[in-house]
């Protein structure tokens, strides 16, 4: 067998879509799987946003978050999610939120315009993720979402 033989068979093998190298691809069109895996880590309630684009409203360990699906054609097609979080009459110093910023790697803390707390976190599906880094980014917002209220001292 020369060379191009042993490539080609190896590009067939290797490169099929069967046992340990399929995964199922998750996008912004797939609202209600997006859903269902959020469901493993909480309550879920599937809603719209103003625009129309779809938004999740969940709860993790007490704690309420949105995801918002944003950059959606026809309210449909989205490119990102915003998960989302306010801590209503909670307001750390801008110190502590900038401490937050500097020590952690993910998840976007800020005050908003009344000065309560905020934690956000982005994840672009424009071309599809897979299914376990789907869940693994849940796993990371739980994460975050529990170590930024105990951060802030929110009373679930």
């Amino acid at each position: 067998m020369d060379f191009r033989a042993i490539l080609a068979a190896a590009l067939l093998v290797g490169g099929s879509a069967s046992g340990a190298w399929a995964q199922t691809m998750v996008d912004g069109t797939n609202v209600d799987e997006i859903a269902n895996v959020a469901r493993g880590y909480g309550s879920v309630t599937m809603d719209r946003a103003s625009n129309g684009d779809p938004m999740i409203s969940g709860k993790i360990e007490g704690v309420s978050y949105y995801m918002f699906f944003r950059n959606c054609t026809d309210n449909a097609n989205c490119e990102d999610l915003n998960f989302y979080a306010g801590f209503l009459d909670n307001k750390p110093t801008i110190d502590a939120i900038n401490a937050w910023n500097r020590d952690k790697r993910f998840g976007k803390a800020y005050l908003d315009s009344d000065l309560d707390a905020v934690i956000e976190f982005d994840v672009n599906v424009e071309y599809g993720i897979s299914d376990k880094n789907l869940d693994s980014t849940f796993s990371v917002w739980s994460l975050i979402l529990k170590q930024f209220a105990d951060y802030i001292g929110f009373e679930r």
